[in-house]
């Protein structure tokens, strides 16, 4: 796989749709628990049909979206090449949203209910598909996936690291199917 450097791209399409999103979250009020995944999916029938999708796009703060869109810029750009832009569209927003219902499910197995946001669970996805794909890597993208998955909480950052491993885990599911 390797990455081109083409600017008319479907990642970088994504990456600035998630850019205008951010800004747009920071516009409207409240946008931040409008777009994130939360309990409001629960309680209000009409955030079910965006939210599973809306939080791929919105983020905690600049530091987060700078960081979730160069790692998305590095392995979208090589996976799109790779599988092209319909199956990587495919990957990336299906993968986006079942790893919001996972992460949904284990929000409400577990009674911590959270406002999750980022398009980590989305890369994640690319990442646990890449690893399947390049064996070669596979040990390097598993260490760089528990370390950002579980370093920040050492340091008390909050993180959904149950996104990481939930998205990861179904990037590699989604290996085997495309």
């Amino acid at each position: 796989m390797n990455s081109h450097t083409k600017f008319n791209t479907l990642t970088n399409y994504l990456i600035i749709l998630t850019i205008i999103c951010y800004a747009l979250q920071n516009i409207i009020p409240d946008g931040t628990i409008r777009f994130g995944l939360n309990v409001l999916i629960l309680q209000y029938p009409e955030y079910f049909f965006y939210q599973l999708l809306s939080t791929m796009f919105t983020h905690g703060g600049i530091e987060h979206l700078i960081m979730n869109m160069i790692v998305l810029w590095q392995f979208g750009n090589m996976l799109e090449e790779y599988m092209g832009k319909v199956k990587f569209l495919m990957l990336y927003i299906m993968g986006g949203i079942l790893t919001s219902v996972g992460t949904l499910i284990y929000m409400y197995s577990t009674g911590d209910f959270v406002n999750v946001v980022g398009a980590s669970g989305a890369i994640s996805v690319m990442m646990g598909y890449f690893a399947l794909k390049v064996p070669s890597q596979r040990n390097g993208i598993i260490v760089w996936m528990l370390a950002i998955s579980f370093l920040p909480l050492l340091f008390g950052m909050p993180i959904a690291w149950y996104s990481h491993l939930i998205g990861f885990g179904l990037g590699f599911i989604f290996g085997f199917i495309f």
